[in-house]
């Protein structure tokens, strides 16, 4: 999975007994508030579960059992109306067939996406524009935008963009956690120093066709071409603030002020390794690289197979223990980004199914929490609405109307 098969679909599931917070008292006027609001994350990984023999994202899931963190009772639970459900592809070899694979590879998980929606019509509904958004969610269905992660799918073939615009695709994540065949990432040597050819191509293509343009896992040299690049604004769908946790991942606050000030939004993330500083663990790395040895493809285990990895996990964290983000310091991140950029220009995108949460924060159902924390800091209810999908479909909205 992300980067690795499993160790980041299971890292939001180190917890310590010793260390776990009382949660979040959350008022029923603030439960009332966070339901009426139309509350949307902007990575979601869940498509990663759908190949999982035997899970079901209309029943509940356990999120210690399994990892998952979304399914459709958390989602009414926790008052997530939906989404960006991203197409993520592990990057590979560049070379012919590593390219054939990731063509392959992007486009099974758009059907996966598109066959979610299409086996349950009364649940799930395909959005394309903010107005879809809206309209879904005020019918009690599940709003299902798409996003790519990774646009190595695309390398082989440029002009597949089209393609997937057609299916649906209304983000595009430029890299992942190594560099591709366009741009550098955040978490890897230099390469191109910032988009190379085909990079600047591909972001004037996005442009062209109204599909977001997506910087997180980004270099700060792709970040800085792709704000000067672009012709309309720009997302981070799920990065962090740099001056709590310098991870080269998130982003510092003179950069955060350029995206805002290109009329961008960051979305604020829950993955814990880049919220806390990690300690250096050799005899953890070798009992993970085990581990992962003997399963290798989480999103084919049986649920046995799961439960035992879990366990096995489990028994990891206890013996070897690395430092876990909790809520309060999810909600420093997000309260210092407000405060540099204010709340026009922030979101949410957890990383759910990806690696993302955190002590406090472990699945979707316990969203409000952070809606309780938000209005106990000074926000009103309209800096909520703005925060939890204003900002993101208003981004999404401009890029799409700057196409053509």
């Amino acid at each position: 999975m992300k980067p690795m098969l499993f160790t980041l679909a299971l890292a939001s599931l180190t917890t310590h007994a010793a260390s776990v917070p009382e949660p979040a008292a959350v008022s029923p006027e603030t439960l009332a508030l966070h339901q009426r609001l139309l509350v949307l994350d902007s990575h979601l990984d869940t498509p990663l579960q759908l190949t999982r023999p035997g899970w079901d994202i209309n029943q509940r899931h356990d999120t210690q059992i399994d990892g998952s963190q979304v399914d459709l009772p958390r989602m009414r639970e926790g008052g997530l109306d939906g989404g960006f459900f991203a197409i993520y592809t592990p990057q590979g070899p560049r070379d012919e067939a590593g390219l054939a694979h990731a063509s392959a590879y992007g486009l099974a998980t758009l059907q996966r996406i598109r066959d979610m929606i299409d086996r349950q019509p009364q649940q799930f509904a395909l959005a394309r524009t903010a107005d879809d958004a809206r309209r879904i969610a005020a019918s009690g269905k599940r709003v299902v935008f798409i996003s790519m992660e990774n646009a190595e799918p695309l390398a082989a073939d440029p002009e597949l963009l089209r393609t997937y615009q057609r299916q649906g695709l209304s983000m595009l994540g430029l890299v992942h956690f190594a560099s591709n065949s366009f741009a550098d990432s955040a978490t890897a040597l230099p390469e191109w120093h910032g988009l190379n050819d085909k990079g600047r191509a591909l972001v004037r293509e996005a442009n062209r066709l109204g599909i977001l343009l997506d910087v997180s896992h980004a270099s700060n040299a792709v970040l800085d071409q792709v704000l000067v690049l672009s012709t309309v604004p720009v997302i981070a769908s799920h990065s962090s603030s740099h001056a709590i946790n310098a991870h080269p991942r998130n982003l510092d606050d003179e950069r955060l002020r350029k995206l805002a000030a290109k009329g961008g939004v960051i979305q604020v993330t829950a993955y814990s390794d880049y919220l806390v500083p990690l300690t250096p663990n050799p005899e953890r790395n070798k009992a993970l690289a085990a581990l992962g040895a003997r399963f290798r493809n989480i999103a084919a285990l049986s649920p046995e197979q799961a439960r035992a990895l879990f366990a096995e996990r489990a028994e990891i964290d206890r013996r070897y223990p690395q430092p876990r983000a909790d809520l309060e310091v999810f909600m420093k991140h997000l309260l210092h980004v407000l405060e540099v950029v204010g709340p026009r220009h922030v979101g949410i995108g957890a990383d759910w199914d990806g690696g993302g949460g955190v002590i406090g924060l472990e699945d979707v159902s316990q969203l409000p929490r952070v809606s309780q924390r938000l209005l106990d800091a000074g926000y009103s209810e309209q800096d909520l609405a703005a925060i939890w999908s204003g900002n993101l479909l208003r981004v999404l909205q401009e890029a799409q109307a700057g196409a053509g």
